[in-house]
C-alpha cells in the first residue's frame, strides 16, 4: 500500500536513479497551479493551493494521468524501470501519442504541504483530497474532461480506486498497483501507526516546532522501511556488510520532514474504497505482486473485490528473482504487454484535447 521515503529511497538505488534514459521520450515539463478555494474534507478551506505537476509530451495528445505513492512525487516515476519502459517511441504510454501528465500528490514534493510554512497549521488532507486536488487540476487547470487511463502505484493505486468511485465517467481505464480497495489495517496500518507514535514522542519533535529534523524520526523511519519491504530484497541490496552501511547511511541522510511525514502517513487513516466498488464505470485492470509484503494475494480480498467490478480483471506477477516484493510495479518489464493489449482493448469513450492553463 503506502511507501515512505525510506522506501522510495530504496527504489531509486533498486532502479539507477531518477533521471530519463536519454532519448526514450520528450523532457518533462515542470509547472505549477494554484487552486482557489480548496475545501479540505475537514471542512477548513485554503484560499490557495500550490499544486505542482509534470507533463510528457504534446497538450494535444491523449490524455494520461500517473499517480506516485507516498513521499514520493511525480518525479520519482521517472525511472528507467518505469518511464524508461513506458513513455518511449512504440511503447504503451508512448508520448508521441499521449499527453502524459503526472502530479505531485496534495503534501508531497512541491506541492503545498506543511513544510511550507504553515507546520501544524496545515490543514489535516486525506486520499479524498489527494483526488479532488489532482481532479481540479485537470479539469479547471489543464481543461482535460476527460482522460484515457488513470494509472498508479502503492499509494497512487489506492487513489486509483477512488477515482473510480468519485469520478466514474472522467476515465476509460484505471490500473491501480501495489494496493487494495480495502480498509485501511493489518500490517501496513500497524506499521504506519507505529511510526506516527514515534515521530509524536520524539522529544525533539516538540509539538512540530522542531529547529532540526528530530533525530528518532530518521532511524524509524529507515527502520519502517525495511520492514516493510522485508527481507524479499536485502539480499540484492546488500549482498556484502560494506554494502548494508552504504545503504543505510544513504537512507538516513534522505530522511523527509518530521511533519511531512505525519501528515503523510496519517492522510490514509480512514482510507476505504471497497464501500463503493459497484459505481466504478471504467474497465479496472489491477495489478499486483505475488510476494507483496503489504498485499499479500492468499487473503482472498481481492478477488472479492474484483467480483464486484463490472468490467475488471486481477493480473498478478508472480515471484521470481527478478521481483522485489511491494517495489516489483515500480518495474513496467513485467507488466507493460497486459497494460498494451488493455489500451487496444478498451473503447474509447470520449475524446478530449487537453491544453495548457492561462
Amino acid at each position: 500500500m503506502t511507501i515512505l521515503r525510506a522506501i522510495a529511497v530504496l527504489a531509486l538505488v533498486l532502479l539507477s536513479g531518477t533521471a530519463r534514459a536519454a532519448g526514450d521520450y520528450p523532457s518533462p515539463k515542470e509547472s505549477d497551479w494554484i487552486a482557489h478555494d480548496f475545501k479540505f474534507h475537514t471542512g477548513e478551506v485554503m484560499p490557495e493551493l500550490k499544486l505542482h505537476y509534470l507533463t510528457i509530451g504534446s497538450p494535444s495528445g491523449i490524455p494520461v494521468l500517473v499517480l506516485h505513492g507516498s513521499s514520493g512525487s511525480a518525479a520519482s516515476t521517472l525511472t528507467p524501470a518505469f518511464a524508461g519502459e513506458l513513455f518511449g517511441p512504440g511503447q504503451p504510454l508512448d508520448a508521441a501519442k499521449y499527453f502524459i501528465v503526472i502530479p505531485d500528490a496534495l503534501g508531497h514534493g512541491k506541492s503545498a504541504k506543511p513544510s511550507d510554512g504553515l507546520k501544524t497549521k496545515f490543514p489535516k488532507y486525506n486520499y479524498a483530497d489527494m483526488v479532488d486536488a489532482q481532479y481540479r487540476l485537470l479539469s479547471e487547470g489543464l481543461g482535460i474532461s476527460h482522460v484515457r487511463l488513470i494509472i498508479g502505484n502503492s499509494m497512487g493505486g489506492m487513489n486509483t480506486w477512488l477515482w473510480g468511485e468519485k469520478y466514474p465517467g472522467y476515465m476509460d481505464a484505471l490500473v491501480p498497483m501495489a494496493s487494495q480497495p480495502t480498509a485501511m489495517a493489518s500490517r501496513s496500518w500497524m506499521l504506519q501507526r507505529m511510526m506516527l507514535e514515534i515521530v509524536r514522542n520524539d522529544p525533539d519533535y516538540d509539538n512540530g516546532n522542531y529547529v532540526a529534523q528530530p533525530r528518532l524520526m530518521k532511524i524509524a523511519s529507515v527502520f519502517f522501511g525495511f520492514a516493510t519491504t522485508g527481507s524479499v530484497n536485502g539480499q540484492k541490496l546488500a549482498p556484502t556488510r560494506e554494502k548494508a552501511e552504504e545503504v543505510i547511511d544513504a537512507r538516513l541522510a534522505a530522511a523527509a520532514d518530521a511533519n511531512d511525514l505525519l501528515w503523510q502517513l496519517g492522510s490514509c487513516d480512514d482510507y476505504d474504497a471497497s464501500t463503493e466498488l459497484e459505481k466504478i464505470e471504467a474497465t479496472v485492470l489491477a495489478i499486483n505482486a505475488t510476494d507483496d509484503e503489504l498485499n499479500p494475494p492468499d487473503t482472498g480480498i481481492m478477488t472479492r473485490a474484483m467480483k464486484r467490478i463490472k468490467n475488471g480483471r486481477l493480473y498478478l506477477i508472480l515471484t521470481s528473482d527478478e521481483t522485489s516484493g511491494h517495489l516489483t510495479t515500480g518495474h513496467a518489464i513485467f507488466y507493460k504487454q497486459v497494460l498494451q493489449r488493455l489500451l487496444d482493448a478498451v473503447p474509447r469513450r470520449a475524446v478530449s484535447a487537453a491544453k495548457q492553463p492561462g
